[in-house]
């Protein structure tokens, strides 16, 4: 009995002891928060303060630059009323001397024509009347030049617009975070053209594009806070930025970044890809006993041809019925397909661009191929041969090349099955190769390396 209730008290201390370390690991939980909250509250004061601060600051040097305004525009006001009183007085005097003269000339006239003595008139008459004569003719000499438009009434003094600027003035915060829109961007092998939209597009002054290599989610935390990692295209005006010469078939992370003068904010990283080097299949290298397609993408066994040695002339050096591709890569990640058209015997790889022309590739050490005889299938390079067992209705071929990594892949393109990876330090550049004993083969190219033919280290 005794041991039993010492049992359970040790129960009940246990239980005690265990709650009240929660309750005391919660309440410094909850003092941490509360001292957090002060540092925020006192942050708060002292951010106020300053924008009070700024403001009377800001406020005060639009009310100087109103009143040196004001002083400039009233000086010019003076100025201009002076010059034009100046002219106008000047104008006036010149109109008084006129008006002077003619009204002498007008009195001696009328004297004149008032004389009873014809001696005395003819004296005098002829004299006046060549004045009186010459001031008519030249009344238009003696007449001052005069403006009377210029009034100063053709000036004015609008200042409506800066009447709203000023009514509209408010204190600015950094816009909200943009967002790339994935599903509008487009790419090529070596350009990703980036969307965004953002819900304070009229405050923002400028956006910044961030990008780098994607390594995969566990660094991009790292990569975020690593500046260094960036490129970066700053000033951009528009939502949308075309990035030029990246790597084909690399995946890339964007950040953009809204900007005005209140600060900047960032939008989610977004992952986006380039794709694989568009190539075609070059006619000029075609055996003569193929046809290409007039859109170089299909090559074909000419049936018209002789049959002769049909079964024997397919291990020949004579029978390597192949084509190449019209492009050499030195570099990068590359994947593009072959379409089988009801072929049975056909060879697809990369062969160095010294590999002999006419050689059946995989025979030597330049080319690397996987290669169907009817029901046999083989991955062949230097002669050697290694068996393979792919799906039986297998249609379309995947071929991914990571030239740096020193990689070549074929897959299953429908069920995404990997049927074999060579590995091999490339040292020259390489050239795709396809080579089509009977039916036709289709290549398709320039495509994004698929998600899930991404190495482990690059998934997400």
């Amino acid at each position: 009995m005794l041991s039993c209730l010492a049992e359970e008290g040790q129960r009940q201390k246990a239980t005690l002891d265990s709650n009240l370390s929660n309750l005391i690991k919660r309440n410094n939980e909850l003092e941490t928060l509360m001292a957090k909250l002060i540092q925020t509250c006192q942050q708060v004061e002292v951010n106020a303060s300053q924008q009070e601060s700024k403001l009377i600051d800001e406020c005060d040097l639009l009310i100087e630059i109103i009143q040196e305004r004001r002083q400039i525009i009233g000086s010019k006001i003076k100025e201009g009323k002076s010059v034009r009183l100046r002219k106008l007085a000047q104008q006036i005097g010149n109109c008084k001397q006129c008006i002077e003269r003619s009204s002498a000339l007008i009195t001696q006239a009328d004297q004149t024509l008032k004389e009873t003595d014809h001696a005395r008139f003819l004296q005098t008459a002829k004299n006046i009347s060549e004045r009186v004569s010459m001031a008519t003719a030249s009344s238009q000499v003696l007449i001052p030049e005069i403006n009377l438009n210029d009034t100063f009434d053709t000036f004015a003094l609008d200042f409506s617009r800066e009447k709203k600027m000023l009514e509209s003035l408010d204190y600015l915060t950094a816009p909200d975070p943009p967002g790339i829109r994935e599903e509008l961007c487009t790419a090529s092998y070596d350009t990703i053209t980036v969307h965004w939209t953002s819900d304070d597009e009229f405050s923002v002054v400028s956006y910044e594009l961030q990008y780098a290599i994607y390594t995969g989610q566990a660094n991009v935390v790292s990569l975020c806070n690593s500046a260094d990692s960036w490129m970066i295209v700053p000033n951009i005006k528009q939502n949308h930025y075309t990035v030029h010469g990246l790597q084909s078939g690399t995946k890339y992370i964007f950040i953009v970044k809204a900007i005005n003068q209140a600060g900047s904010r960032s939008s989610e990283p977004g992952t986006l890809k380039t794709n694989s080097q568009p190539f075609k299949l070059d006619p000029k290298s075609a055996h003569r006993k193929l046809k290409v397609s007039h859109d170089n993408l299909t090559v074909e066994r000419d049936e018209t041809s002789s049959k002769k040695s049909h079964g024997q002339d397919r291990f020949t050096s004579q029978g390597s019925y192949g084509v190449t591709g019209n492009v050499y890569i030195d570099s990068g990640r590359h994947y593009w397909e072959a379409l089988i058209g009801g072929s049975t015997w056909y060879a697809v790889g990369v062969a160095y661009k010294s590999a002999p022309k006419h050689e059946w590739v995989g025979k030597n050490s330049a080319s690397w191929v996987l290669s169907r005889c009817n029901n046999s299938w083989v991955v062949r390079h230097n002669s050697k041969e290694e068996p393979i067992e792919p799906s039986p209705h297998l249609r379309r071929i995947g071929v991914l090349l990571d030239y740096d990594a020193g990689s070549l892949a074929f897959y299953d393109a429908v069920s995404s099955q990997l049927l074999y990876a060579f590995d091999v330090s490339f040292v020259q550049p390489l050239c795709p190769v396809f080579n089509v004993w009977n039916k036709c083969l289709t290549i398709l190219t320039g495509l994004p390396i698929p998600d899930h033919l991404e190495v482990p280290e690059l998934q997400d």
